[in-house]
């Protein structure tokens, strides 16, 4: 998450050779159509979809330029060669209770002179990482916070891939007052239903000549990377053509990622992806509180059960009172809980567990006592000491069986996959993937999956050798101007994602 694709060759930081062509525009490409008026899953209620803009590579490139993560990206030597027209897609989907609610996507198609950017085209659905912008799309790739999505661009869609990138539930003009945060059974709901709106809307009266070939891929990152493989997982079950799977980064084994963050090894993005998590947890499945103050620490458990997502930013929620900066307690439950307030291993992480405990907290501590003891009681079988490397037998906690209902170490892959991600990650943790390595090491898949660490040392014969390379002089030049700090804090959302990406598209490109 090499050798690399026509697309992609890694070249250190060598000056990006890029082709002008193309133009960008603003437009509705047609009048969208009165929505059905028996709304059904998959179905398109803006039909054909909005335009939002068509894009050459000189515009791709000035977007690149504009924010640290398309700067990371482009010190691969880069030649796009295709445009693309990117529409807001509107399509039913079902909510965790069973109702017909509208979702939206973005929808990136390719096109130009170039052969490989028109005719039949291969599809692939991604998944985007956590965000708390209410207002998020992924189509708007002039918007503030859209790196993630002119990075996608770049990667799939400037290079011939018809990208489908679904918005998620509760965010856009979705009507659902929460997101369904790492749930798997609704998201991977959401994905397949945008894919099959998708393919109705295709082809587009912009790109006529660009239409859908049949293959279809999956890859997500972060968030993203855990609602791929859940998608890969639920789309096998009913029968659905997966061509080949790349989840990246993603928090697939989620009993033992919660384990590891209460026991003290707390993430740096824990008390946003907490906040987000047990409300969507207590709304889905009802376990978690009798009511918020059995979780939440006052006053947070006034504000956190429906802050987030919001157009408000994290900074100033925690400036007005809303939002603590620390997931838990300095003072450990009881004293047998010291040595996890906080953990101290591994030492390189040390910096960012500590950054977890404080005195302005979200998780009271006797929710916290309540969970260790449950996790002492029925422990993970990944975390903290890898025995069957399965999810907990009969967690009694509700957080806990909600985590297990969700935990990803329980299907095997019949499809080509790749697993990318950055054995340091301190965002979310790359035992996570090594954890679905032993699973389906003892469950082997007809195909073995590829698991890609970008932080490590090449082996002999490595083919992604150029790629760990370069991965660790771009760390390095992070750490040459900020020092350890500054690679702790691009990790995550900087440094591993171009390089998981090339990975990902020369995987998709050889199938």
């Amino acid at each position: 998450m090499e050798s690399m694709s026509s697309g992609f060759r890694i070249a250190g930081l060598l000056p990006v050779a890029v082709a002008v062509v193309g133009c960008h525009g603003n437009g509705h490409s047609s009048t969208p159509s009165s929505p059905s008026s028996t709304p059904q899953r998959g179905a398109l209620i803006d039909n054909p979809p909005q335009k939002v803009a068509t894009y050459g590579t000189s515009d791709l490139l000035q977007l690149l330029t504009g924010s640290d993560l398309g700067k990371t990206f482009l010190q691969l030597s880069y030649t796009p060669k295709c445009t693309l027209t990117v529409y807001h897609l509107t399509y039913d989907t079902a909510d965790p209770q069973g109702n017909i609610t509208p979702a939206s996507a973005a929808l990136m198609v390719p096109g130009g002179t170039d052969s490989g950017c028109t005719g039949p085209r291969p599809i692939v659905l991604y998944a985007h990482g956590t965000t708390t912008d209410r207002n998020f799309d992924l189509a708007q790739l002039d918007a503030a916070d859209s790196a993630e999505g002119v990075l996608l661009a770049a990667v799939f869609a400037a290079e011939g891939y018809i990208v489908v990138a679904p918005n998620y539930l509760g965010y856009d003009t979705s009507t659902l007052g929460y997101h369904p945060y790492l749930v798997a059974a609704q998201q991977s709901k959401e994905m397949i239903d945008a894919v099959s709106a998708a393919r109705a809307a295709l082809p587009t009266a912009d790109v006529p000549d660009s239409t859908d070939g049949g293959k279809l891929f999956i890859t997500g990152y972060s968030e993203g990377g855990y609602v791929a493989m859940a998608t890969q997982s639920a789309m096998q079950t009913s029968g659905m053509a997966v061509t080949a799977s790349a989840p990246m980064s993603g928090p697939y084994a989620l009993s033992a990622f919660g384990d590891a963050i209460f026991e003290g090894q707390v993430n740096a993005s824990a008390t946003v992806n907490v906040a987000l998590l047990v409300p969507a947890y207590q709304k889905v499945y009802g376990n978690v509180w009798s009511s918020p103050g059995d979780v939440f620490a006052s006053p947070y458990d006034t504000t956190v059960p429906t802050l987030l997502p919001s157009t408000t930013p994290v900074s100033t929620l925690e400036s007005q009172g809303k939002l603590p900066p620390a997931l838990f307690s300095s003072t450990p439950p009881a004293p047998n809980y010291a040595a996890y307030t906080p953990a101290t291993a591994p030492a390189d992480l040390a910096s960012v567990f500590a950054a977890g405990f404080g005195s302005n907290y979200l998780i009271n501590n006797n929710y916290r006592a309540a969970y260790l003891s449950d996790a002492l009681m029925h422990p993970d079988g990944g975390f903290p000491v890898l025995t069957d490397g399965l999810p907990p037998a009969d967690p009694s906690n509700g957080l806990r069986a909600d985590l297990k209902i969700n935990d990803l170490r329980n299907w095997i892959p019949t499809a080509p996959t790749l697993l990318c991600g950055g054995g340091s990650d301190p965002t979310v943790f790359f035992f996570n993937t090594t954890l679905m390595q032993s699973y389906w090491s003892g469950h082997p898949p007809p195909v073995a999956p590829i698991i890609l660490d970008v932080d490590s040392a090449p082996s002999p014969n490595d083919p992604y050798a150029t790629l760990k390379t370069e991965f660790t002089v771009a760390k390095g030049l992070v750490e040459a101007e900020g020092g350890e700090a500054a690679v702790l804090a691009d990790y995550h959302a900087t440094l591993v994602p171009p390089f998981c990406l090339s990975a990902v598209k020369s995987f998709f490109d050889a199938h």
